[in-house]
């Protein structure tokens, strides 16, 4: 398939299936935590459905002027994707060829250089510009998770990023995926620190598995705690009853059964 713009000829063209991507060591543990807790939440939540497509550090491959270009986000998230054969193995995701345009990328920034807001246009294009002129990508965040800085970007009508800014709850809203995203500091996966986290319309938190199992948990102790107290309230009355009944008997009157 074929896109125009002004000034690149964009194609997208299907990777041979023995194509080997480039690729390259995490330079820490932060990305894969917090691109599986992203991906966990919805799992859990129920809104991974056929079609949709979660994938961190694959690659995206549109092909530019002739070129293939590859960028592979540390999180991304895509519909209407067509399934493979149970023989097949995703190795990367070819955009208008293999399903949408995803949603949303994520990059999860690191101490060292990054060209995360680069806009240089070839060899090879910097992030954001392939971000927000060749994959025109509706949504672009940018996350530090040392300090839990979370940058939202969004396409406006001129097909450039613009800044979003938080809602009161410090939450940006995703139309692409239907949540809010925001930040939560707190400890997952023997990591503590700053996560990403989902929200739905009504601003209920989805959880981690984890996170249910222990409301779950607190939920049983509750209402364990509400029975015993009932059991309690209702033996203190039996035994208020048999004082009373016991009192009257002495004063020479029968109590009502």
């Amino acid at each position: 398939m074929t896109a125009s713009t002004a000034d690149l000829k964009i194609t997208w063209e299907k990777l041979p299936d023995d194509f080997i991507l480039d690729e390259e060591p995490v330079e820490n543990i932060d990305p894969p935590l917090l691109a599986a807790a992203l991906r966990e939440i919805l799992e859990i939540a129920g809104l991974i459905v056929t079609g949709i497509l979660i994938a961190s550090n694959m690659g995206i491959c549109p092909t530019v002027d002739s070129k293939l270009v590859i960028k592979a986000p540390d999180w991304f998230y895509a519909r209407n994707v067509q399934p493979l054969s149970s023989q097949e193995i995703r190795r990367s995701y070819t955009p208008n060829l293999e399903g949408e345009i995803p949603a949303i990328v994520m990059k999860f920034l690191s101490a060292s250089p990054n060209d995360e807001y680069s806009q240089i246009e070839d060899d090879p294009p910097g992030k954001w510009y392939f971000y927000e002129q060749i994959l025109r990508v509706p949504t672009y965040a940018i996350f530090q998770p040392a300090t839990g800085r979370l940058e939202i970007n969004q396409l406006n009508s001129s097909e450039n990023y613009q800044p979003q800014q938080p809602d009161p709850n410090g939450r940006y809203w995703i139309p692409g995926v239907g949540l809010f995203l925001g930040v939560w500091y707190g400890t997952k996966a023997e990591r503590t620190g700053y996560w990403l986290q989902w929200w739905d319309e009504s601003g209920e938190i989805l959880l981690w598995g984890a996170e249910m199992v222990e409301r779950e948990r607190q939920e049983r102790v509750t209402a364990q705690q509400q029975a015993e107290q009932e059991r309690e309230r209702a033996e203190q009355e039996r035994e208020r009853s048999s004082i009373l009944a016991a009192q009257l008997r002495a004063l020479g009157i029968e109590p009502e059964a």
